[in-house]
């Protein structure tokens, strides 16, 4: 295979975000339904649920938090697949500075309940100097937060990026049951088994579909 084809296999994604808006457990989360794990690990409270695969340095572990960048890679449709979950804290940022020249895109971590933060303001405005594509991704909806159009305004006002939802939550907290996945035109409801993914799918053409109703 040649040089040009094995790079057409690759897509690399940085991670980032404010500190402990989730990249880790976000990074777990994807190597788990990527095949890469079979127990995703967990950050709650600083510390180490499951020991988080990405968070492999002891002074990470027992302080809970990123402090260098790591490189995790899956399989997935014939692509090889890079995480990069990068530091959030600002006192490694010029580690995160340097990762984002080797990304094709950035996913960028935003809890649900603080919205968008100073340090995750800085490092957008890194990936739009470097015209680096970037997916939004609110994490958390499993506790209560912010409204999803209020969060979707903050993300456009504070970040200046215009956005399109993929997806839009179905509750949030005790009451968060799934999403109304737009772009596939679906509903995913969860199981609420974290080893699981979705419990169960419901396609629609158009929101009069009868079959929301029952959710």
């Amino acid at each position: 295979m040649s040089f040009k084809d094995e790079i057409k296999k690759r897509r690399t994604f940085g991670i980032i975000s404010h500190p402990d808006a989730g990249k880790t457990t976000l990074t777990e989360k994807l190597l788990l339904f990527g095949g890469a794990i079979q127990e995703a690990g967990a950050v709650k409270s600083n510390k180490i649920k499951k020991g988080a695969t990405s968070d492999f340095m002891e002074i990470e572990r027992q302080r809970g938090i990123s402090v260098a960048t790591s490189v995790l890679a899956f399989i997935y449709k014939d692509k090889k697949i890079n995480i990069l979950d990068t530091p959030g804290h600002k006192d490694f940022a010029e580690d995160t500075f340097r990762t984002l020249t080797a990304v094709d895109s950035v996913i960028v971590v935003i809890d649900v309940a603080k919205g968008v933060e100073e340090q995750t303001e800085k490092l957008v405005e890194v990936c739009r100097m470097r015209n680096i594509p970037m997916i939004v991704f609110i994490n958390k909806m499993d506790r209560e937060g912010k409204d999803a159009f209020d969060l979707l305004d903050e993300v456009e006002q504070k970040l200046k990026l215009k956005v399109t939802p993929l997806s839009l939550p179905i509750g949030m907290g005790y009451d968060f049951k799934g999403i109304y996945n737009i772009w596939e035109q679906n509903i995913n409801l969860f199981s609420g088994d974290s080893r699981k993914d979705i419990e169960d799918t419901i396609s629609f053409s158009d929101v009069s579909n009868p079959e929301l109703d029952t959710i």
